[in-house]
């Protein structure tokens, strides 16, 4: 008996008529078509999930985004606000505030320390200066206060008050009876006589010494250049630890007691050559117009500028200070309007006649006085050397000073 089976039906597809081997081809090939629609399904699934992903983490990161931007427009308006708040404020009249206060300060410190420096300057020749300590005491209290009007008006007062204090002290200042009048300078050693000039008399200490039986020489308390806390010494350990028998202060420095020294203090910048042969500020002193005088083996010079002398090392010494008050017998020095130089004290100077050279102290004078008093006692050549405070003057002890410790100074050796 024959069984005979009705066709597969599927949908879209007719099998009738098509042989068993065709059928089987077919079916396998719908299997495998839809494996592949299902494996595409699940990529797409899978792509669409990971899409999916993505825009949930862009939505976060734009969430993220918009809170910072909904800060930082706060923080604008803010800045905004204070920006136009700023712009409504007078910026000049700010600036111009700040600027005064500012020139208030440099300006009533610079007049305090001036005035302290004063204050200084008058204690060194040991005068009572109590009522004067308390008004620079109440300047600095009201510098601490930023009262600088009243700062200023107290250093006024004290300044007028510590010129009243050294006209006294000039004026009382009466050269002794006793006193030898002679416009004439010893021939040697030292003398203390009157010199009278067309400004007025003044007492003044000499000591002269012929350079053919002296030996003149500069000594300096460091060995080499020194810009701060510079070492110094008194006159009297000059003359001693150089068998010296007489000797003088030298040039200008910046004394540790001074505000304005603070970080320079004890040094000086001119130019000086000791009698090791070395040379101070020699570099910053290459175009100086300042004087100098060179002190060689029986002969003493004079130059106008210190530019005028190289680096020479056979004298024995070399020192520049200023002003030069005499050149070649001319008056070269009478007043160039500095208030230090136009005050009355004791003026220490280096001077030449010839082949003598003389050191000594004009007292109660001023730098013009001093210059006329050079003139009037016959010198060929004069400077000024360093005086107020640091005014010395040595001939078998003290006759001017001792004054503070210095740096350098001119000292005279027996050959």
């Amino acid at each position: 008996m024959t069984l005979k089976m009705k066709p597969s039906k599927i949908p879209g597809f007719q099998f009738s008529g098509i042989s068993s081997f065709t059928r089987k081809f077919l079916l396998n090939k719908l299997a495998v078509i839809i494996m592949v629609y299902s494996m595409a399904f699940l990529s797409l699934a899978l792509y669409s999930y990971q899409i999916y992903q993505k825009n949930a983490a862009i939505r976060s990161e734009i969430r993220s985004a918009n809170r910072e931007k909904e800060d930082i427009a706060g923080k604008l308006s803010v800045a905004q606000t204070n920006y136009e708040t700023l712009k409504n404020e007078d910026q000049y009249l700010r600036n111009n505030t700040l600027e005064e206060e500012i020139n208030n300060i440099q300006e009533t410190y610079k007049n305090a320390v001036a005035v302290y420096e004063k204050l200084l300057d008058l204690k060194s020749g040991e005068e009572y200066t109590a009522d004067l300590d308390g008004s620079i005491a109440n300047i600095f209290s009201l510098l601490s206060q930023k009262n600088y009007a009243s700062a200023s008006a107290e250093i006024i007062s004290l300044s007028s008050n510590i010129k009243k204090k050294t006209d006294e002290i000039n004026a009382s200042y009466k050269i002794p009876e006793s006193i030898t009048a002679s416009n004439s300078p010893p021939v040697s050693g030292y003398q203390r006589q009157k010199v009278t000039t067309d400004t007025g008399s003044f007492m003044v200490d000499l000591i002269s010494a012929d350079v053919g039986s002296t030996k003149v020489i500069v000594d300096t308390a460091s060995d080499s250049d020194c810009g701060n806390d510079c070492p110094v010494l008194s006159l009297a350990d000059y003359v001693k630890r150089n068998n010296a028998y007489a000797g003088i202060n030298g040039t200008y420095f910046c004394p540790s007691t001074y505000p304005s020294c603070a970080g320079k203090t004890n040094s000086f910048d001119l130019l000086v050559m000791n009698h090791k042969k070395t040379y101070f500020n020699s570099g910053n002193n290459v175009y100086s117009n300042n004087p100098a005088v060179i002190f060689g083996d029986g002969y003493v010079r004079f130059v106008s500028s210190a530019s005028e002398w190289g680096r020479d090392t056979s004298p024995n010494g070399v020192l520049s200070n200023y002003p030069l008050m005499l050149l070649n017998s001319d008056l070269r020095f009478s007043g160039d309007g500095d208030e230090k130089k136009a005050s009355r004290g004791g003026r220490s100077f280096v001077a030449n006649k010839g082949n003598t050279v003389y050191i000594g102290v004009v007292f109660s004078a001023t730098v013009a006085d001093s210059a006329k008093v050079m003139k009037v006692l016959g010198f060929e050549n004069a400077i000024n050397l360093d005086n107020g405070g640091s005014t010395a003057l040595w001939y078998g002890g003290y006759k001017a000073g001792p004054g503070r410790n210095i740096p350098n100074a001119i000292l005279f050796v027996k050959k």
